[in-house]
């Protein structure tokens, strides 16, 4: 009798052990589980932060350089429409345009997904923006008619001339960001339209001196 008791408490104390251990092993798996995705959030959040990251500069830059892209096209669309110019000024007005379109689409993507709207709430029709900041090298509706109602060699030289100004503006607003903004892709657009348009502009000087 006195074994068989013996054997009773021996089997209980094993199986105590038994679920003490087990017991362990559940937390010790509950804790990792908790654990794990809590650390790969936190390891994976300040880069996204950080990818997102933008300041009032980027959200101009992109608002004022949305209409100004706009115009260009339109002034190329208008020479293209229109006779007897020059090859390589129509050559340049497709170039314009096949640059600045994929642009147009890029800052309105951005203006989305920074939850601001594509144009400035200030705009005003003569161009003058918020904070004293202005749409530089714009074209007005009486210079759009001009180059509306021009033909020929008239039409490109006035093209050119006018183009040369609107891609200065742009430039300048470009140099903007570029020491003011904070989103690198916005900042990489800004050093593309910096070294593309001023390279548009010496095209186009030099293309004036042949008209």
């Amino acid at each position: 009798m006195t074994n068989t008791i013996k054997s009773l408490a021996v089997g209980a104390t094993a199986l105590a052990v038994a679920f003490t251990v087990a017991a362990c092993g559940d937390s010790d798996t509950d804790t990792t589980t908790a654990t794990t995705p809590s650390a790969a959030v936190s390891a994976t959040t300040p880069a996204a932060e950080d990818a997102g990251a933008h300041n009032p500069a980027d959200v101009m830059f992109a608002q004022m350089m949305l209409p100004h892209h706009a115009q260009a096209i339109e002034m190329s669309d208008i020479l293209l429409a229109k006779q007897g110019i020059p090859e390589p000024v129509t050559a340049l007005a497709t170039q314009i345009k096949a640059a600045q379109g994929p642009e147009i689409d890029q800052l309105t993507t951005w203006l989305g997904e920074w939850g601001e709207p594509t144009e400035m709430p200030s705009s005003m029709p003569g161009h003058d923006m918020p904070d004293g900041h202005e749409m530089e090298g714009m074209m007005s509706a009486e210079d759009m008619q001009a180059l509306s109602d021009a033909q020929g060699t008239e039409a490109a030289r006035l093209f050119l001339t006018q183009m040369i100004a609107h891609h200065e503006g742009a430039v300048d607003m470009a140099q903007d960001e570029i020491e003011d903004g904070q989103f690198p892709e916005a900042v990489q657009m800004a050093r593309t339209i910096v070294d593309t348009q001023q390279q548009e502009i010496d095209t186009m000087r030099q293309l004036l001196t042949t008209l």
